[in-house]
């Protein structure tokens, strides 16, 4: 069988939206987070894949489009929800989920041809977790005390 043009081009970004996913996903994975290597490229591929469907069905208005993309969001936000914990010491998963729902945005992005919007939105997803988390720790420990500083702050 050959694949057309068509087919190529809906490979080519289904596959940039996973690999976009995959740095966000290595991250989550290796701070031990409930969402990780897995579950990043899964949620950008598969929102991609529904925005290029919408984007592609035959008739389909720019309203009928935007529901479909609030839907796509709306689920994808309830997927990240699932990332976010409440104990007694406080609230955590809240980057994870809010990583979940731009990794979805950057899916639909892709999906949409906005391919710079994807890059971006991956860029800052990253380099926030790059280059803040080591901050993050470090207030964290000071505002626990000295007898409370996390091993993973040291």
């Amino acid at each position: 069988m050959v694949f057309s043009d068509l087919v190529w081009s809906d490979i080519w970004h289904l596959g940039l939206a996973y690999l976009l996913a995959l740095p966000i996903g290595w991250n989550r994975e290796k701070e031990g987070h409930s969402a990780g290597l897995r579950t990043f490229p899964i949620v950008s591929a598969a929102a991609c894949g529904f925005a290029m469907l919408g984007a592609g069905l035959p008739g389909i208005s720019p309203d009928s489009h935007s529901r479909m993309l609030q839907g796509l969001i709306t689920g994808i936000g309830f997927i990240g929800g699932g990332a976010i914990l409440r104990d007694k010491d406080g609230v955590t998963g809240t980057a994870t989920a809010a990583s979940v729902w731009n990794i979805g945005i950057v899916g639909a992005a892709v999906g949409l041809g906005a391919l710079h919007i994807a890059v971006i939105l991956t860029a800052i997803n990253f380099l926030t977790f790059e280059f803040l988390t080591p901050l993050k720790r470090r207030l964290d420990s000071r505002q626990a005390g000295p007898d409370k500083i996390p091993p993973s702050a040291l």
